[in-house]
């Protein structure tokens, strides 16, 4: 019998005493007597002989079946060891979870006496309101945020009575004025001083006007004029005033406005932009509308304290300990920006969505770079508030109510929050580096033992180490939000919370599951290449993985791991070169270590020829 190890695989020519025959592709011969052996090269690179058994009998050598069962057995204890860590990694990643809402708990600990506050100001704020939980909880978060909300919709939906329950809520001045085409600035800024205007000096009298208040609410406030708008921009943005000579600073917690239809030229854009929560007001649902009759018939605003009037500049009624003052407020901004962190996903997330609507709307959605900041910052307010120390892709369903330009837009906005909040880009990328570490791996871990192998396999190891980590640290993120649900923000309405965590729980678990597979299969191939097990065994064990990489990986890449000599014959690039006596020793080895190379490389040129 003669062996020959060649770049493109082993072949084998048997001669014995009586003659020579020649073995066909994949065809066995066993022969009864005792073959000489010595190296015949072949004819053609393209020759695949199969694997010839020793003569002398078949003590030591294992049978097909034997061998097949040897490599099954190899990748169930593969796969047993990847399932022991797999089960260890969940259990640390549910004890993560649990630590971190030990941590947010704590933190809830912390504002846990804010919390009961603005819940029993969110209850006296909707008492004797039917469907207006959402307004009420926008209007409160803008005022602790220090921002602007504007309420748009017809004549009679309680636009009015919103802006001025806040005013009662919060210890301050309180500024109400309706505007029209013809109203002139003194009507917002006060009346120009005489006697100042005796001295020569151009100042108003603003005590008692929109300069000194800390609530407003202006109803129909995009008839102002040109007159009124430059003013109005900077006392929104900047919260100053410029009164003659000086420039005053404006104690303005919170801006309501109110319109009843939006804004039609493009000098009102500037305004419109100033106003980060934006909220359309409908009418009562013909379901609330007997609820809504039967509180009028029993005077139930009544009680409140929420009812009665005050003068422009007049002190509001005591609210008791749910009043919130201008410093408190200062104060939770404050807070809330300087300790809750905004990871890289929500920036991203934010990122995404500008581009979203800037090129997938018709027409596009312009989005300011200062409404997007301000964005970030009213985010940090909602998290804090709720408890939370860091920023959550949840949170950002409050962009739905801050991005868009036309109330229609608000649903798409919705849907694009909810997909991404769901559905993961990261497991793609994920996906496409395991595709790329499994064909590295089975090249790796089927090379020989140089020094340049070694290295190869090292890198390998860190890769898929660094992606085990990485989809860790996702599972963790994943397991935190379905834990807390929408509930963990109390900004979002209860009748919100229920419609989103019908459609985003299901999901969730859906991008769990997904995630915990290709978790699975990263520790499957990390411990295959810890223990350097047969690629064979590692093709055995991800087979879907290994279809893949046959089907898309370059020609370079798989035809080496067609061709390659079998683990036992590593420790030298061509064992049979310097060994023309192969059988003196221990033949029937050899021809078994044959053998299971050529079966290895009978499955690799299949998949090859069908490239």
């Amino acid at each position: 019998m003669l062996l020959a190890s060649t770049p493109t695989g082993l072949y084998i020519h048997v001669q014995a005493a009586g003659g020579v025959r020649n073995t066909r592709s994949f065809a066995f011969v066993r022969l009864k007597a005792p073959s000489r052996y010595s190296v015949h090269a072949p004819r053609s690179l393209r020759s695949h002989v199969d694997v010839v058994r020793a003569a002398e009998g078949s003590g030591g050598v294992l049978t097909e079946n034997e061998k097949e069962q040897s490599r099954k057995a190899q990748g169930a204890q593969l796969k047993d060891t990847a399932r022991k860590e797999m089960d260890a990694l969940v259990e640390q990643i549910n004890q993560q979870s649990k630590t971190q809402g030990e941590k947010g708990a704590a933190t809830d600990d912390r504002v846990g006496p804010l919390r009961i506050r603005l819940h029993r100001a969110i209850e006296v704020m909707q008492q004797g309101l039917v469907e207006r939980d959402t307004e009420v909880r926008l209007l409160l978060l803008a005022a602790l945020s220090q921002e602007h909300i504007l309420y748009i919709g017809p004549p009679g939906t309680a636009k009015s009575e919103l802006g001025r329950r806040l005013s009662r809520l919060c210890a301050g001045t309180f500024f109400e004025r309706l505007l029209t085409r013809f109203s002139v600035p003194e009507e917002l800024f006060g009346p120009l001083s005489m006697r100042a205007l005796e001295d020569d000096r151009y100042v108003r009298q603003t005590e008692g006007y929109l300069p000194t208040a800390n609530v407003a609410f202006v109803d129909e406030i995009f008839k102002a004029n040109s007159a009124i708008l430059n003013t109005l921009l900077t006392v929104l943005n900047e919260r100053l005033f410029d009164n003659g000579t000086k420039r005053e600073l404006v104690p303005l917690l919170c801006l309501v406005g109110a319109s009843n239809e939006l804004p039609e030229s493009e000098e009102l854009d500037a305004l419109y932009d100033r106003f980060l929560i934006r909220r359309q007001v409908s009418q009562v649902s013909d379901f609330g509308l007997p609820a809504m009759l039967a509180a009028a018939a029993d005077n139930s605003l009544a009680g409140t304290g929420l009812i009665g009037s005050s003068n422009n500049g007049g002190a509001p009624e005591s609210q008791e300990s749910i009043a919130l003052t201008f410093d408190e407020c200062q104060q939770i901004r404050q807070e809330a920006l300087n300790t809750v962190k905004v990871p890289i996903e929500v920036r991203q997330l934010l990122a995404d969505l500008r581009t979203h609507l800037r090129e997938k709307l018709e027409p596009p959605v312009y989005v300011s770079d200062r409404r997007l900041v301000k964005a970030i910052g009213l985010m940090q307010v909602a998290a804090y508030t709720s408890g939370k120390d860091s920023v959550s892709l949840l949170d950002c369903l409050l962009l739905e109510h801050i991005l868009w330009q036309q109330p229609d837009q608000q649903a798409r906005i919705t849907d694009f929050l909810l997909s991404q909040s769901s559905e993961d880009d990261g497991l793609q990328s994920a996906d496409y580096i395991l595709a790329s570490i499994f064909g590295r791996a089975c090249a790796a871990i089927g090379g020989d033992q140089t020094s340049d192998s070694a290295v190869k396999r090292e890198s390998v190891l860190q890769e898929a180490t660094a992606l085990r980590e990485s989809l860790t640290d996702k599972l963790i993120s994943l397991k935190g939000s379905q834990g807390n649900g929408i509930g963990g923000n109390m900004w979002i309405s209860a009748d919100e919370s229920e419609a989103i965590s019908a459609t985003l729980l299901p999901k969730l678990k859906k991008t769990w599951r997904a995630h915990e597979d290709l978790l699975f299969e990263a520790i499957t191939l990390q411990v295959a290449v810890g223990q350097q097990v047969d690629p064979v065994v590692l093709a055995d064990t991800a087979p879907a993985r290994w279809s893949h990489f046959v089907r898309n990986a370059p020609m370079d890449e798989v035809r080496p791991l067609a061709t390659q000599q079998s683990s036992s014959f590593r420790a030298q690039a061509n064992p049979f070169q310097n060994r023309p006596n192969l059988v003196s020793s221990n033949p029937a080895q050899y021809l078994a270590d044959v053998d299971s190379h050529l079966e290895t490389m009978r499955k690799r040129k299949g998949k090859t020829d069908k490239l």
